[in-house]
């Protein structure tokens, strides 16, 4: 939000600089027509894994020849919790690491220099779990929700259900800048599960069937995946309403360039290769 000053410059002085709260972004403003349109990006399904049903994914990560996901806990009686951990991926059979209170709504994880880094939805708090014995290390907190999260070897990012990407210094986990996402038609809300390929922030985006691949120092779209094709040929993955059974996680594995992805409550996790 922007703050009203109690006072104006001269005319003068306001063709140089604006009135406004001097914590307010100085980046410049970008004109819708100078983003072209995000380039549709195809895909190739390489094979399908079984995926628990009972598990509201919200992150999904492949590191070191292991998947690892982290679910939150709607409140359902056939949801089973909030948690992190690995995933067989033979099986869809989860070993569960780190469990939250029934309270806090788990969100989306990453792993960097063999840490785990979870953030929860509300509550406005997040964990540090040491990967291979997952005890926590540190707790911490942020002054937004929290959605996605991922990692370009330095910084977190995160995702907090708006247009806004956030980075984090995994250290002192205090933001440190943000952009945010917008295409040709305007700023791109609902960002939400994420994952860094190959430099590109690829997100969910809620309640549809849309992965977005962004330009993590613009903020611009610059690809578009469309996964309901895919949806569609299983019918047990359609919900009776938006927020059932929403698309939602992405993992990469770098060694063959596979992309993991899957849904809140899906029987099935993909294998699919991108491209673009």
């Amino acid at each position: 939000m922007h703050k009203l000053l109690n006072y104006c410059l001269p005319l003068s002085v306001l063709l140089f600089i604006s009135c406004g709260d001097e914590t307010e972004s100085s980046e410049p403003q970008i004109s819708l027509n100078d983003i072209a349109a995000p380039a549709a990006i195809s895909y190739n399904l390489v094979k399908d894994y079984p995926h628990d049903t009972a598990s509201f994914t919200q992150g999904l990560i492949y590191y070191n020849g292991i998947l690892y996901e982290s679910t939150g806990n709607p409140g359902n009686s056939l949801n089973n919790g909030s948690w992190v951990g690995p995933v067989d991926l033979n099986t869809g059979k989860q070993t569960k690491k780190a469990i939250l209170p029934a309270d806090i709504f788990g969100e989306g994880i990453t792993i960097l220099n063999d840490k785990v880094y979870q953030i929860t939805w509300e509550s406005r708090k997040g964990y540090v779990y040491d990967l291979k014995t997952f005890n926590k290390i540190k707790e911490f907190s942020y002054n937004h929700e929290g959605w996605g999260i991922t990692n370009n070897g330095k910084e977190l990012i995160v995702s907090d259900g708006s247009s806004n990407l956030y980075f984090w210094d995994p250290e002192t986990l205090k933001e440190t800048r943000r952009i945010s996402i917008q295409d040709n038609n305007g700023l791109r809300n609902n960002i939400n599960e994420l994952e860094f390929i190959n430099g590109s922030v690829y997100a969910n985006v809620w309640q549809t069937n849309d992965i977005l691949k962004i330009d993590p120092a613009t903020g611009n779209v610059t690809g578009r995946l469309d996964l309901s094709k895919l949806k569609q040929q299983y019918p047990e993955l359609m919900g009776n309403n938006d927020s059932e059974k929403v698309l939602n996680g992405i993992a990469w594995d770098s060694s063959s360039n596979h992309v993991f992805v899957t849904g809140k409550n899906w029987s099935k996790l993909f294998v699919i290769t991108l491209n673009n």
